[in-house]
């Protein structure tokens, strides 16, 4: 493997919060041999690579925090969780192409179809993992849901409490590293579990060293999982300061998915479907869509750790859009280098891997160039020149 020195590049400094122009990044063996001033980088060796990276901004490889890897995405979402298991696992590969030109190189799977008794996602994270070119994959197993909420054949169905636990030690004995809940429920007024349900389950899979998310747009389903103690929530669309206080005094991280209603508003005007296009459509989302940025601020207001994901596959946005929710947490109210953390450092502590979302001297060589300052136009994250893997 061939030695290669980034020079001149900018580099995040995140204790200062601020970028650090004209540095140069030494990569040797896949790790960051050595980081510093440009003017201070060793000569260069025999055999060493020399790459002029002026203008360009060196990334910490992004972590999407919530994704559904064997999903397409788009309009018609829901519908391609039926598609045939090959047309799936296609859709995957296509994935892994995408987000490697985004820049991104760690996936959240938490949520896909079941076929043939265990959830896609697992055979991916398998058929991947230690192959070159393919993001890092942390994945749930299928969404565990009560009965009725989500379309039929989509979700690991329960009926009570004590279905859920059984099916959440389930997904574990399939090989799942993480156990996903839906916490909105067939009544929008009442969360589908109780808090007690919800602590069974998070106590047991906790004990095999595993962590719970639970997917929650609704508030009440909010406040029970966050009174179980889940370690995230998904989404967390319609949250309140109380819950939000509650998720930072226990380490409740927030994984954002704002694009989502960027994503749908832009179906007003490319599709006819009645939920995105009618006069009544627009306006609930234009509802829910401030509802959603509220809760992210104060959420980002009570110091919860927040990740970004896009929720490409199982929601609308596509396997290569992650930059569109850094950008989005910025037109939220978040500071321009909280809103990249959350891409970065912040998705690398939700998922407890040492060196994911982090550029350091030692560390795993995997960022990206980016034409331009993600700190002040944070839209450089769609202009990705290079990545380092």
């Amino acid at each position: 493997m061939t030695a290669i020195v980034y020079r001149g590049c900018a580099v995040v400094d995140h204790a200062t919060r601020s970028l650090a122009p004209d540095m140069a990044v030494l990569v040797d063996g896949g790790r960051v041999a050595w980081l510093g001033p440009a003017d201070d980088a060793p000569g260069p060796a025999p055999g060493v690579e020399l790459v002029d990276a002026g203008g360009t901004t060196a990334v910490a490889g992004m972590v999407d925090a919530h994704s559904h890897l064997t999903l397409p995405g788009g309009a018609h979402w829901i519908d391609r969780a039926g598609d045939p298991t090959g047309r799936l696992l296609a859709a995957a590969e296509d994935n892994a192409r995408l987000l490697r030109q985004a820049g991104v190189r760690w996936a959240r799977d938490v949520g896909a179809p079941v076929r043939d008794g265990r959830a896609l996602s697992l055979t991916v994270r398998d058929r991947w993992r230690g192959r070159d070119g393919y993001p890092y994959v942390r994945a749930a197993g299928g969404w565990l849901a009560r009965t009725g909420s989500l379309p039929a054949g989509l979700p690991v169905e329960v009926e009570d409490g004590d279905g859920l636990l059984a099916a959440a030690l389930g997904q574990l004995d399939d090989g799942a590293d993480l156990v996903k809940l839906y916490m909105d429920g067939p009544d929008r007024e009442t969360s589908p579990f109780t808090a007690d349900e919800v602590r069974r389950t998070v106590a047991a899979v906790h004990a095999r060293g595993a962590t719970v998310t639970a997917h929650s747009s609704l508030l009440p389903g909010a406040r029970a999982a966050v009174a179980a103690g889940v370690d995230a929530l998904e989404h967390g669309f319609r949250l309140d300061a109380d819950v939000a206080r509650a998720m930072a005094a226990q380490g409740t991280a927030l994984v954002a998915t704002l694009a989502v209603m960027e994503s749908w508003a832009t179906f007003g005007a490319t599709t006819r479907l009645p939920r995105f296009a009618s006069a009544e459509g627009r306006a609930a989302l234009a509802e829910r869509r401030e509802a959603a940025h509220e809760s992210v601020r104060l959420a980002w207001a009570a110091g919860v750790l927040i990740a970004a994901g896009t929720d490409f596959g199982g929601g609308s946005l596509r396997a290569n859009q992650l930059a569109w929710e850094v950008e989005t947490l910025v037109a939220a109210g978040l500071d321009p280098y909280d809103a990249l953390a959350a891409a970065t450092v912040n998705g690398g502590r939700l998922l407890g891997e040492a060196g994911a979302g982090v550029l350091e001297q030692g560390g795993p060589a995997d960022f990206l160039l980016v034409h331009g300052d993600p700190l002040s136009d944070p839209a450089s994250l769609w202009r990705v020149w290079r990545t380092s893997w």
